[in-house]
């Protein structure tokens, strides 16, 4: 069974940095799990994208998998020496418009995925429920589910860490 690294905290922290600092001590054989499918028409985000994938070593692969990510990890051959998947907000924005209770039940069964794994895995999201309760509905919608999606992830894991201004401090 592997084990699964939940990393959160807020926008810009060092998630993304810290999760690579971590996979870099399991080899080249690291498979980077894209939650985004790259929009051309977005030209920032592109050029986010591309800044992270500058930041990860050459060897490792990159599995673009917004959709169906539990069965595109189960495609994976040769198996992984560890696995990142970033983000989960990313991957809870790309099935907003299906009920809660099926988005909840699709992470679960990833989670459970990951953690049945033979690798380790790290899980990357963000704390967005700090700020003021937002005033439309579909926000708080959003910001509510990604809450319980993390808290979801934080109890799965077997390490949970907070990286705020670059700084990792373990919760779990």
């Amino acid at each position: 069974m592997g084990d699964l690294i939940y990393l959160t905290g807020p926008v810009r922290s060092g998630k993304s940095a810290r999760a690579v600092e971590i996979a870099r001590g399991w080899g080249a054989g690291v498979l980077f799990v894209a939650t985004y499918a790259v929009d051309p028409e977005d030209a920032e985000m592109a050029d986010r994208v591309r800044r992270h994938q500058a930041e990860r070593p050459a060897a490792w692969r990159t599995l673009e998998a917004p959709q169906d990510t539990a069965g595109a990890l189960a495609e994976v051959s040769p198996p992984p020496a560890g696995v990142i998947l970033d983000s989960l907000v990313i991957w809870t924005a790309a099935r907003f418009e299906r009920p809660d209770a099926d988005i909840a039940r699709e992470w679960r069964d990833l989670l459970e995925t990951l953690r049945a794994a033979p690798y380790p895995a790290i899980v990357v999201g963000d704390e967005i429920g700090w700020s003021p309760v937002p005033m439309d509905a579909s926000l708080r919608r959003f910001r509510d589910l990604v809450g319980t999606l993390g808290q979801a992830t934080a109890a799965h894991a077997s390490e949970a860490w907070l990286v705020v201004a670059g700084l990792p401090v373990r919760l779990k």
